[in-house]
């Protein structure tokens, strides 16, 4: 599909689990896509870090994805994350996401071990070359454990040709004026850092991946039509507005803080699973208040 078709707000799905984080809750996966997609998100991303990918087993991935791009029925976009520690692995992955339907595979280089440029290059290489569908590079070393600069991820957006997109998780704003001027603006890039939502659209970024879709859908949607609208004070008042919460889901980690918010709206969608906790009471309290001051 056309890269330019992904744009806007991307919402990413949390994985719901039953009782003590066992078995999935494939009926309230379906009624938390139906809840951003009914709100107008541009693109909808199960299995990254706010979906539990890499808690998984590869039968319960198998399940989630499939079952996503089916419920998403081509209703917008859907990106599906198939990173995994080997190439192997994500290879599978990503041949079985576009076997059943996904329009994009968003990558990360996650490994044990540390490795080194040549490496990353030929682990996408190698991804590319096994399917037809287009790949979003996925850069976050706060989960990966490898931070892409800005120079490498374009040499691999030039060296395998299904690499179209962009996913910089950094935090680094500089990374985004970087690829912008270096990418001599030909680079679709995302933000997946919520605090820097209006930076990277000033910054040029073409969408914005969130896991805020789930409880804050409109006021995403509001920022970004404000950006497209060249109406900086409007758009500057919508991120000032939802930044607490976007602060709160980040320190609070993502599955935890969005899968209690779900909660807290109605839908119940079990706890993460361990060894990540659940919200504490405190925690939850804190996100409600944040939630009702936001209406």
């Amino acid at each position: 599909m056309p890269t330019t078709q992904i744009h806007g707000i991307i919402g990413y799905t949390v994985t719901p689990f039953g009782p003590n984080g066992e078995g999935l809750d494939l009926d309230a996966l379906g009624r938390s896509i139906d809840r951003m997609i009914d709100a107008g998100v541009h693109a909808i991303a199960p299995l990254g870090s706010t979906g539990e990918g890499a808690y998984l087993s590869d039968a319960e991935w198998d399940q989630v994805s499939e079952f996503s791009i089916r419920h998403v029925a081509k209703r917008v976009p859907t990106i599906v994350s198939v990173s995994d520690l080997t190439t192997a692995k994500a290879i599978r992955r990503a041949r079985f996401a576009e076997a059943k339907g996904a329009d994009v595979v968003m990558v990360l280089p996650a490994s044990y071990w540390k490795l080194s440029e040549a490496e990353i290059l030929a682990h996408y290489q190698a991804i590319g070359a096994s399917i037809g569908v287009p790949i979003m590079l996925y850069n976050n070393p706060a989960t990966s454990g490898t931070d892409m600069s800005v120079e490498l991820i374009l040499k691999i957006f030039h060296a395998v040709e299904n690499v179209t997109l962009v996913k910089e998780s950094t935090g680094d704003i500089q990374r985004m004026h970087k690829l912008q001027l270096l990418g001599e603006g030909q680079v679709p890039f995302y933000n997946g850092c919520n605090p820097l939502a209006l930076e990277a659209f000033a910054a040029g970024a073409s969408g914005w991946c969130t896991a805020a879709a789930n409880l804050i859908p409109q006021l995403n949607l509001d920022l970004y039509q404000a950006v497209l609208s060249n109406d900086l004070a409007r758009a500057r008042a919508l991120f000032y507005r939802q930044l607490p919460l976007l602060d709160f889901i980040l320190k609070g980690g993502l599955p935890a803080t969005v899968k209690a918010g779900l909660e807290l709206a109605g839908l119940p969608t079990g706890e993460p699973r361990k060894p990540v906790f659940a919200l504490n009471e405190s925690g939850r309290q804190q996100l409600q208040t944040l939630l009702q001051s936001l209406g």
